[in-house]
């Protein structure tokens, strides 16, 4: 079964990843310990409660070493699960399977550590009407994938580069000169959507004349969160950041913003407790 995102290619990220832990000598253990035709049956199974994510990348993991590998998924991307569920079961070449077995459980715990944290702070603002936003504080390389990972725990993507908004914040405008300059030089040149970082409330009016599109407010108290929605009126979205964790969340939501942006999703996540137990057949 293919995976597909925009922008990225999975064979190609299977095929780097298991050429960085082969290396030029190969699974040495393997070789040297499992005889080329023994079979194994695995179970890949959750150790904590956690939302799934990376289930069919660790899937093509194990095809590319074992392209007649039985695998039976038991849980989708995006579910909420139990400690003990199990996620995956297979059955295959032993070598591959054990060879294929961090690479796929890297990624899989890496992924639901993200899916998990972010399902975490949705359901901290349920019924605020706040979205939760990601960032673009993610590892070089993995960006496609950790915001897959924050879509799985139900966060909105915003951001997957520097091409696709501008985005004016505080050095932008220190060389600019004003907020005024600065958004009045991404209006001319034709950007579409331009966020403006202030945190300040007298920045609002002078940003929103000169054309800002999505006001991000930045490192404001809940009290001044408010006077500054209360100021934007609906006029442009609002998207509070700074200073947000899991004791915050809430309050920050109750603002009356329209968005949240937290860039622990993918910066701060600690990897999901997720095994493989491998059985001889």
């Amino acid at each position: 079964m293919s995976f597909a995102l925009p922008h990225f290619d999975c064979d190609a990220f299977v095929r780097a990843t298991l050429a960085e832990d082969l290396g030029d000598g190969g699974d040495v253990t393997c070789a040297a310990v499992i005889p080329p035709d023994a079979r194994f049956a695995g179970a890949m199974d959750s150790r904590d409660p956690i939302t799934v994510a990376g289930l069919p990348i660790a899937e093509a993991f194990f095809r590319a070493l074992d392209p007649a590998v039985r695998i039976e998924r038991l849980a989708a991307d995006g579910d909420q699960v139990a400690p003990g569920t199990e996620l995956l079961r297979l059955q295959g070449l032993a070598r591959a399977m054990l060879t294929a077995e961090r690479s796929a459980l890297n990624t899989v715990q890496h992924l639901s550590g993200i899916a998990t944290l972010t399902r975490r702070y949705v359901d901290a603002i349920a019924g605020t009407g706040a979205t939760l936003l990601d960032t673009r504080k993610t590892l070089p390389g993995l960006r496609v994938l950790e915001k897959y990972a924050t879509r799985m725990g139900g966060a909105t993507n915003h951001r997957m580069g520097l091409w696709d908004a501008a985005m004016i914040k505080d050095n932008h405008v220190a060389v600019a000169g004003s907020v005024e300059t600065a958004v009045a030089r991404a209006v001319a040149a034709g950007i579409a959507r331009i966020i403006v970082e202030v945190d300040r409330i007298d920045q609002i009016a002078p940003a929103l004349r000169a054309g800002a599109t999505h006001l991000l407010l930045d490192n404001m108290p809940p009290p001044v969160l408010r006077d500054a929605v209360t100021l934007v009126a609906g006029r442009v979205p609002t998207e509070a950041s700074g200073g947000v964790n899991l004791d915050t969340i809430r309050a920050i939501a109750e603002t009356g913003v329209t968005y949240i942006s937290v860039g622990r999703l993918t910066q701060s996540a600690p990897a999901a407790d997720i095994g493989l137990d491998f059985a001889a057949l």
